[in-house]
């Protein structure tokens, strides 16, 4: 199963941090850049076939990181032109994953524990699949509400009334499906295409499962949580 990367994002909140003048992907966590960092995180998981969705100011930059890292991995890229939502950016690798199921992450997004432990491969047959954590602070994330069965019945972004303290953290796995379904989304009222709402396509399809997760998750977009990323890494 190919690993789609979203490594675009310019992350404007840690601009200046570290003397950072480019993209947070490519931030330095603990000696090593951020992105380097997360295929390191996804190859303990399993995985070695990536593509990795870079922006076009700093696309060469990251390539060239990436590949001095880690040339003992299939690694491809493609370039997202304008920032136009994170289900933009995985429609960019259409073009490279070509009629396979796949595993999404959010370039910024690490955790304590393979999210995929557990988690037969096997049993992923279609749909979707999200990763959740319980957290104390629901109204601040996207929020999924599951039946007993751990089907889907509905995700939220930043409810005011969450139906659940279920966050749902950066990865994903997607069927074949997937580039169909993006085609289909109309842009959100902020101009971007969503992955909440390419997920709530296949919840209204009733093919939408949960796999929630233990262990700490950050999503590595502030200076505050970069550190506490390197406290947790040690």
């Amino acid at each position: 199963m190919k690993c789609v990367i979203a490594a675009g994002g310019l992350g404007t909140r840690l601009q200046n941090f570290r003397d950072n003048k480019s993209t947070k992907i490519l931030l330095e966590v603990n000696g090593a850049p951020m992105i380097n960092q997360q295929i390191k995180q996804l190859n303990n998981w399993g995985f070695e076939n990536f593509v990795i969705i870079t922006n076009p100011e700093y696309s060469d930059l990251i390539q060239d990181v990436v590949k001095k890292a880690h040339s003992e991995f299939h690694i491809e890229f493609s370039v997202q032109d304008k920032p136009k939502g994170i289900s933009h950016a995985l429609l960019q690798a259409e073009h490279i994953v070509n009629n396979e199921k796949l595993f999404f992450v959010l370039g910024d997004n690490f955790f304590e524990k393979n999210p995929l432990e557990g988690f037969d491969l096997d049993d992923f047959k279609e749909g979707a699949y999200i990763f959740t954590k319980s957290v104390d602070n629901p109204k601040e994330f996207g929020v999924a509400q599951m039946d007993k069965e751990g089907n889907v019945i509905s995700i939220e972004e930043k409810p005011e009334m969450p139906k659940s303290n279920n966050a749902v953290v950066g990865v994903y796995m997607f069927d074949e499906s997937v580039f169909e379904m993006i085609s289909t989304l109309q842009p959100s009222k902020r101009g971007e295409y969503e992955i909440t709402d390419l997920c709530n396509l296949y919840v209204n399809n009733q093919k939408c499962k949960n796999f929630s997760i233990d262990g700490w998750w950050i999503d590595a977009g502030t200076p505050e949580r970069i550190i506490e990323l390197e406290e947790k890494l040690g």
